[in-house]
């Protein structure tokens, strides 16, 4: 359990991500991410990262068990800090992250899969920010890279999600396959990219960040205001504690299990 690292071929680094049962991180499970994608990024063997993850879904976003056990604000800080700076990780990453998106994409899963730079999802994948249902906000940033903004708007008030083939017709999805075969055509771009020279491609991605629109790290910080004031005033423990009923499905509902919870 946790994150791990490997290279399953030349020039790409894998960053597996592992937190039964849903993918929900502590605040170490952020840092230890962010840590995990910015040595590959640094690692001058490397010229493609895949961010995937184990189990039922991609990502459900921070564990709220342990905001719940946190008798003061230490966990809403951790996790604030936490998804900061893993989300700049691999937007910030020295070269092309590619997202193997299976199942469940939602909360934190967003601010990681909005700010990578290509999407290979499974056709059983959803993406949604349930913050509202959750007594949370943040990552309109990144599901505004995602999809168009009055959709964004509607998505987030409503805590709907929209599947994968929405968004491949929104073009933010690279490609939707079935879930057997969601590593194989990660992979497969994966070594695309990596085949291009090294030092060309990594210039390619400190330009193109540079002429993003979007200051990615500025905008994210400012949604984190919002969610920290939210904390902070007890709307967020008001509407946790009316979150969900046990068994949620995420995959209809946009929810996951009691136990877990985004941000």
């Amino acid at each position: 359990m946790g994150v791990s690292t490997s290279s399953p071929d030349k020039g790409i680094r894998l960053v597996t991500v592992d937190f039964p049962p849903v993918n929900a991180l502590p605040v170490r499970g952020w840092y230890e991410l962010a840590d995990a994608v910015r040595a590959a990024g640094r690692d001058p063997e490397n010229r493609c990262v895949v961010l995937a993850a184990e189990g039922r879904g991609f990502n459900a976003g921070v564990d709220i068990k342990e905001m719940q056990r946190d008798p003061g604000h230490a966990a809403l800080i951790g996790a604030n800090r936490g998804c900061y700076e893993a989300f700049a990780a691999v937007y910030e990453c020295e070269v092309p992250v590619v997202a193997a998106v299976g199942g469940f994409c939602l909360g934190g899963g967003i601010g990681l899969a909005g700010n990578a730079d290509a999407i290979v999802a499974s056709e059983d994948a959803v993406f949604g920010l349930p913050e509202l249902d959750r007594g949370a906000l943040g990552a309109a940033t990144h599901l505004a890279r995602l999809v168009p903004q009055h959709l964004m708007r509607a998505l987030y008030y409503t805590s709907r999600t929209a599947t994968a083939a929405e968004l491949h017709a929104h073009g933010s999805v690279w490609k939707v396959v079935p879930r057997t075969h969601l590593m194989g055509e990660a992979m497969e771009l994966a070594r695309e990219i990596a085949r291009k020279d090294g030092t060309l491609i990594r210039l390619a991605k400190a330009a193109i960040n540079g002429i993003d629109p979007v200051d990615v790290r500025r905008s994210y910080r400012f949604e984190q205001g919002f969610t920290f004031e939210a904390g902070l005033s007890g709307v967020a423990d008001r509407v946790r504690d009316t979150f969900g009923a046990p068994g949620t499905d995420p995959a209809t509902t946009g929810g996951t299990p009691i136990e877990e919870g985004q941000r």
